[in-house]
């Protein structure tokens, strides 16, 4: 089975895993739980229940780990943060005092 990667949605550190992500998984910089809905894929902050996935369950701490059954670990996570972050630069830019 290939390595499992995604990037700690609290710090940003890229984690790799060996096969799957577990419930019990921690970051080892920060220490915040793995398995949670902020590094799933189906995250959305913009969508009913913050989830994609119309079948899941409603989670309300996105933030802890939890055991719902259609987690799969957000491979995007790190172009997500830099296009926010060319975003954000972008943004500045246009509003930015001279």
């Amino acid at each position: 089975m290939a390595d499992v990667k995604l990037k700690c949605f609290a710090c940003g550190t890229l984690l790799t895993f060996a096969e799957s992500v577990s419930r019990r998984d921690e970051c080892p910089k920060c220490g915040e739980d793995v398995r949670v809905c902020k590094n799933c894929r189906f995250y959305d902050p913009k969508v009913y229940n913050e989830c994609r996935e119309t079948s899941a369950e409603v989670i309300r701490e996105k933030a802890r780990s939890n055991l719902c059954d259609f987690f799969q670990p957000n491979a995007d996570a790190e172009s997500e943060n830099k296009s926010r972050d060319n975003l954000r630069a972008a943004a500045e830019a246009l509003f930015k005092k001279n």
